[in-house]
């Protein structure tokens, strides 16, 4: 069984060769696509693009629940997350490979949680797993990837880029990446009991951090993220077997007192 997942976002829509397709049921409906199964090493490891084969879903029409759902039936207790940013701050440029310790939730009207009824309140303070943030660090360190630790990413709803003023907002509370599918994906992984930690690549300057910079396109967006795809996929294949084998981090305690969403396995 899988205990290792990653999350292909905008351009990562495979992860190996040879992989083992399962089509994966769940009480949310239908994950983005069939779940591949592969090795990394001597790591098993569970893949779904985000999106869909093709990018056929927009950031509002994935079911996060079912893909997550999928993941953790199958096994999977790790989560990566690799996806597409853009950036708020002058000093993360396109090219950046961030990976980032916050999260602000923007979005509206999508399902973001298992629970329905009782007492069930997880605590997310600190949003990604610290043990797989340090696996990251340390894989990039031998793979010698430069990598930008911390930083809040700001989930906004999409599928439009920002504007301006709304750019400039969220730049000046501090907030350091702009993305459209960060959120509900790493609150779904913690009420699961699953670690969760996301790999952002900057692919533009969100609306322009000046008034007469170029707006953002998406033409610009694939661009960027497909000239660094490379180094993207190769960072992950290097952190799956950098994870822990056992897990010791707070996120194995998510669930204490709360009764498990996840009923068919242990969470």
């Amino acid at each position: 069984m899988p205990e290792v997942g990653v999350i292909g976002g905008t351009g990562f829509y495979t992860f190996f060769e040879g992989a083992e397709r399962h089509a994966v049921e769940t009480p949310y409906g239908e994950p983005s696509a069939e779940v591949a199964v592969g090795s990394v090493g001597e790591r098993e490891v569970a893949f779904v693009p985000r999106h869909g084969h093709g990018h056929r879903l927009l950031p509002h029409e994935i079911n996060y629940r079912a893909n997550l759902w999928a993941l953790r039936s199958l096994g999977v207790t790790q989560v990566l997350a690799p996806c597409a940013v853009g950036s708020l701050q002058a000093g993360l440029p396109p090219g950046t490979i961030a990976v980032p310790d916050q999260l602000v939730d923007r979005t509206n009207g999508r399902a973001q949680t298992y629970f329905s009824g009782g007492l069930a309140h997880v605590p997310f303070a600190d949003p990604y797993c610290p043990a797989a943030r340090e696996s990251i660090f340390a894989a990039a360190a031998d793979e010698r990837i430069t990598v930008q630790p911390g930083g809040t990413m700001v989930v906004i709803d999409g599928p439009r880029f920002s504007t301006r003023a709304e750019s400039q907002w969220h730049a000046a509370q501090g907030w350091s990446l702009v993305n459209m599918t960060g959120h509900p994906e790493a609150v779904l992984a913690r009420e699961l009991g699953m670690c969760y930690a996301a790999v952002a690549l900057v692919t533009d300057f969100d609306a322009g951090l000046e008034a007469d910079d170029a707006a953002v396109t998406q033409d610009d967006v694939v661009r960027i993220f497909e000239a660094n795809l490379g180094t993207l996929r190769r960072l992950i294949a290097a952190v799956v077997p950098a994870l822990p084998e056992e897990r010791t981090c707070p996120c194995t305690r998510a669930l204490d007192g709360i009764a498990p969403a996840f009923q068919t396995v242990d969470a």
